[in-house]
């Protein structure tokens, strides 16, 4: 067996990215930069009015109160066309641009407006209430990088910048199969000896999850037979992820049937709980990754492995994020694998740290469990006894994990 450590620096090692392609900045969200985007405009594109108010001059104003005489008005979208002289005052919007001369703003809480005229009882230095053109980013200017994971935050940068499409990772392809006899489709009829599948589903929604497209292909029987011809419908994907039947019974056809496909093969058994049966290798260079069929260990193994390939492969980093917890109940020693515990993280009350409660039942037959859980917390190999309050490093889940 080899360590987690070791077998993650193998799934992603010689991993490239993607090819790109264009979308609107509809389709953009949860999207991947494939190129550094650059401002087509200046923002804001002209200096402009943080307040609404009085555009003046500040030399003007330096003593108050003083009444100016109104020469006009300047709106968002609609501008003053003339220039202000001395003893001068335009009545000015947010975001309005300044007119010519013009140097500073008084609030409209600080006049009073009568006939052509406005008094003002407050003084305002050179650039007071004053947005300077290009004030948050100028024409040219990068502010989206290559690898930059797109929120809404970002598509409204983008949009700002004038860019109604952008260049970003294709979604990698993602073959998810699988295997074994006993397993049946939600909703199908149940045998005895039959177990619902949700290796599938759930898989497929983590692959869409971390901006991949799943490709369902089902459940391959335990024979050579289909087996062949399920993986063999993986072609043209860019991984191949299989769940089941790579252990060594008797039924257990997954790595036969690849090494028979051609697959050349990196590891396989990790010494980690759950997961220990996980194999991975490339078959004809795409990346086949050989999941246990219990349920939580695929997941779990999924969140340590397939997520950083994933990642890999849309140009992203690949580190999970952790965090350091305090425990919330004691702990046995560690055996010789890497455990990754299921448990609940609250806050504490007096410091707001983080307080990881692995659950009693880590039985990895226990799905509600994987499912209810907050976080993982990671214990090393050997790791001796712990007491509740000893800090432990933990994996925060996403809540779409």
């Amino acid at each position: 067996m080899i360590s987690v450590d070791v077998a993650r620096g193998k799934v992603i090692e010689d991993v490239m990215p993607v090819g790109a392609e264009t979308v609107s900045l509809a389709q953009a969200l949860g999207r991947v930069l494939a190129e550094d985007v650059a401002a087509r405009v200046s923002h804001p594109p002209v200096t402009v009015s943080a307040m609404d108010g009085w555009a003046v001059r500040a030399q003007d104003v330096a003593a108050v109160p003083v009444t100016l005489a109104v020469i006009g008005q300047s709106a968002a979208g609609h501008p003053f066309a003339g220039s202000l002289a001395a003893g001068e005052a335009v009545r000015i919007f947010t975001g309005a641009p300044m007119p010519a001369g013009a140097d500073a703003v008084v609030m409209q809480e600080d006049s009073r407006a009568e006939g052509g005229h406005v008094t003002l009882t407050a003084s305002s230095p050179t650039g007071k209430y004053v947005r300077a053109a290009g004030l948050d980013f100028s024409d040219g200017d990068v502010l989206l990088p290559a690898g930059t994971l797109l929120g809404a935050r970002g598509i409204g940068l983008a949009a700002a910048m004038n860019h109604p499409w952008l260049a970003v990772r294709r979604r990698p392809r993602v073959a998810v199969l699988s295997t074994g006899d006993e397993i049946a489709m939600p909703g199908e009829p149940l045998g005895t000896a039959h177990i619902v599948g949700s290796n599938g589903p759930a898989l497929c929604a983590f692959v869409t999850a971390l901006g991949a497209e799943p490709v369902h292909l089902g459940i391959a029987r335990d024979s050579r037979q289909s087996l062949t011809a399920m993986v063999a419908a993986a072609a043209g994907c860019d991984l191949l992820v299989i769940s089941g039947g790579a252990s060594v019974g008797d039924y257990d056809l997954v790595k036969d049937v690849l090494a028979e496909a051609g697959l050349v093969q990196e590891f396989y058994k990790i010494a980690m709980r759950p997961g220990k049966p996980l194999m991975f290798g490339r078959l004809h260079g795409t990346p086949v990754l050989g999941l246990p069929g219990n349920p939580v260990s695929a997941m779990v193994c999924a969140m340590l492995f397939l997520a950083p390939l994933l990642r890999s492969m849309l140009g992203l980093a690949v580190d999970l994020d952790t965090a350091t917890a305090v425990l919330g109940r004691d702990l046995p020693a560690n055996d010789a694998r890497q455990d990754y515990l299921r448990a609940g993280l609250t806050r504490r009350p007096d410091t707001g740290g983080l307080v990881a409660t692995p659950f009693p039942t880590q039985d990895s037959a226990v799905l509600s469990g994987l499912t209810a859980a907050d976080c993982l917390v990671v214990r090393p190999p050997h790791a001796a006894a712990a007491i509740a309050g000893e800090s432990v490093t933990v994996i925060p889940l996403p809540a779409l994990w």
